[in-house]
Parts: structure tokens; C-alpha cells; sequence
């Protein structure tokens, strides 16, 4: 298959905190369009594809390929280089590598900016993205997630949809071993609803379907993080909170938030992370950094490998929240965990042919 690898013209580096702000995504939104409906196009800026409504943007998706020298502070990386001697700290280019098929910025209701992408302390964290550091293939091992060996690359194949209820995204990618070999065909499902009184929610489904044999996916040494990696923006007065029912309860709920004062806003906003019963292995563990403001609901389960077979998907599904305010109280989180696993919920359904 043909690989698409295309680069990113930039003006500006934002620094906040320390992370960096997707370069395009400033406020300047006179081009989008305005009304009652949620928009899902590109960007004229940045060729990504950005969610709007109203003129303001809700969440990119960078399908095109972000380099290293249009969002990463060098300088700054090299002031970690020379005070940190670890091995990671003392390589940060290691992991600065180019990288797409991820969700960077979110957005929050405020306006303000929620996801975290090329970090000082790990520049391979990207916002929203569904990577594994344990990638087998053969006897060879790569890692998605620090972006080593394998790479998720856009095939152009992309599909958009704009409506008054919502918004998509579909869009396929292949995992290339060494740039060279596909060994994955995934496809990626974000829809965004319009945003309520409650909240906005964005629901996220991937399909993973193996085109060579001997391929399996893992957590780092198996038992720590993996899957749906989160990482936001660092805010004052950060609070993580992770819920998942007994093993004997039903239904079995499980979810997290993450919530602060972020950079941009007045007042205190946050983003909860709903699992769905139909996701293999269901629970996957919570896995949180405080540090790094990163909460994740991980997959495989702990001291396993998942193996993607050929004619055999793998699809996984999840839903955020996007809200004001303090974490919602427990009613109001066993609610909409509820509605994500209602058999009358709408959900994104795969267009694109295996």
C-alpha cells in the first residue's frame, strides 16, 4: 500500500505549560462556517481535520504527519538533555518523532484547551491516542506508543460528516513495521455531539484487523499502560477520580475523570472517560499519572498479549465527556455510563470495508 506522509507548514510555536498547542488551532476562526449544526472538515491552515460548531473548534484530528520542527521547542528540549542524565531525558529526540492518527487539541466548553501534545518531559505523548508500547510482530518487537519500529500511517481513505446532531470522522490508517510493511488495518471513529447543558460528548471506536500473521498487541511489561492513552493539560487543583464496579454487580460500570482549573478557563472544568461492556476483556484497569495528568482505561488485561488475527477485528469503544464544573456526582456518571451501554444508544457504525 502507498504511504502518505505529509508535512506541516507552521508559523508559530505556543508554549503551554509544558506542552505545546497544536500549530493552526489559534483563534483565529473567521474561516469556519456558522449555524446550528456541527461541522467536521479541514482546515485550511493546517490540513488537519478540525470538529467546529459555531465557529469555534471543538477537537482536531491530526490525520496528516506532525513533525518535530513545527511543534517541538528545541530549545527547551535541550535544557532537559543537559539536567535530567536518565536515559529517556538524556535522547528526548529519540522519541520526538514524526507521528499522526491522533486527537490534539480538545477543547473544553470555555474555550479552554484540555489535551497535552509534545511535552517537554515526554514528547511522544499526544493528546488523545490509541497505542500500544508492546507491538509484536514475529519475534520482532516495536512500539506504537513511544513511536519505535512500527507507525500508524494515513492511507488518505477519510470520510467526514457534518450535521445538526453531530459531527464524524472516519478514517483509516495502516501500521507500517519499519515504514516498510503494513502489518495493521485500523480504522478510527470520533464523533462529537453538540454540546448540552450536561456536557459534550465525543465517542470514539476503532477497528484493528491484522493483514500479516503473528502480530499481538501488549501493555508495557504487560501490566502497565496501553490502549486509549490520555493525556491532557495540567490544572490547578487537579483531581483524578477512577470508578469500577465489583465483578458480581450489574450492570458493571466503570469510568474515570480528570478535572482542574485549565489554563483559559474561569472556572473549573474536566473530561470523563466512559468503558463499553462489549469491549473485549471488559473492565480494562485504570491506569493514572498524576504527574502527567494522564488517566487511561487500558487493554489488554494485566500479564496478557492480544493477538490480531487476519479476518478477525478487534474493535474497541469508548465515550467522553467533556464538562464544567467539579467531577459529576455519582447518579449523574451511572447515568450516562448507562446511555453509552443502552442497547437503544446510537452508535458509530464502520463504513469502510475490512
Amino acid at each position: 500500500m502507498k504511504k502518505l506522509i505529509i508535512g506541516l507548514s507552521f508559523a508559530t510555536i505556543i508554549l503551554l505549560t509544558s506542552c505545546r498547542s497544536q500549530p493552526g488551532t489559534n483563534t483565529n476562526r473567521s474561516h469556519l462556517k456558522t449555524g446550528s449544526s456541527i461541522q467536521a472538515g479541514e482546515d485550511p491552515q493546517s490540513g488537519q481535520i478540525v470538529i467546529s460548531q459555531d465557529g469555534k473548534h471543538v477537537l482536531q484530528y491530526n490525520y496528516k504527519t506532525v513533525y518535530e520542527k513545527d511543534a517541538l521547542d528545541t530549545l527547551a528540549a535541550n535544557h532537559y538533555r543537559r539536567e535530567k542524565n536518565d536515559t529517556f531525558m538524556a535522547n528526548p529526540s529519540i522519541y520526538a518523532v514524526p507521528r499522526s492518527d491522533y486527537i490534539h487539541p480538545v477543547y473544553g466548553l470555555q474555550g479552554e484547551m484540555l489535551t497535552c501534545d509534545w511535552s517537554k518531559d515526554h514528547p511522544h505523548h499526544r493528546g488523545i491516542y490509541w497505542a500500544w508500547p508492546e507491538v509484536d510482530f514475529g519475534h520482532q518487537r516495536g512500539d506504537l506508543h513511544a513511536l519505535q519500529v512500527v507507525f500508524a500511517r494515513p492511507t488518505g481513505k477519510i470520510k467526514l460528516h457534518s450535521g445538526t446532531e453531530f459531527a464524524q470522522i472516519e478514517a483509516e490508517n495502516v501500521w507500517m513495521w519499519k515504514n516498510n510493511d503494513p502489518i495493521v488495518r485500523e480504522v478510527a471513529l470520533i464523533r462529537v455531539y453538540q454540546a448540552t447543558s450536561v456536557g459534550r460528548i465525543i465517542d470514539l471506536a476503532f477497528r484493528f484487523v491484522a493483514l500479516k500473521d503473528s502480530v499481538s498487541i501488549a501493555r508495557r511489561g504487560t501490566e502497565h499502560y496501553g490502549g486509549l492513552n490520555v493525556r491532557m493539560q495540567t490544572p490547578k487543583n487537579q483531581k483524578i477520580t477512577t470508578s469500577t464496579d465489583s465483578s458480581g454487580q450489574v450492570p458493571r460500570r466503570s469510568w474515570s475523570d480528570l478535572s482542574g482549573l485549565f489554563s483559559g478557563a474561569k472556572s473549573v472544568s474536566g473530561l470523563m472517560v466512559f468503558q463499553h461492556k462489549q469491549n473485549p476483556e471488559y473492565p480494562g484497569d485504570w491506569v493514572q499519572y498524576p504527574d502527567l495528568s494522564w488517566c487511561q482505561p487500558t487493554f489488554p488485561s494485566s500479564g496478557t498479549r492480544y493477538p490480531l488475527i487476519k479476518g478477525k477485528p478487534l474493535v474497541l469503544r469508548f465515550r467522553l465527556l467533556v464538562h464544567n464544573g467539579a467531577i459529576p456526582d455519582e447518579a449523574m456518571a451511572k447515568k450516562n455510563w448507562d446511555s453509552f451501554n443502552s442497547e437503544k444508544e446510537s452508535q458509530p457504525v464502520f463504513s469502510f470495508s475490512e
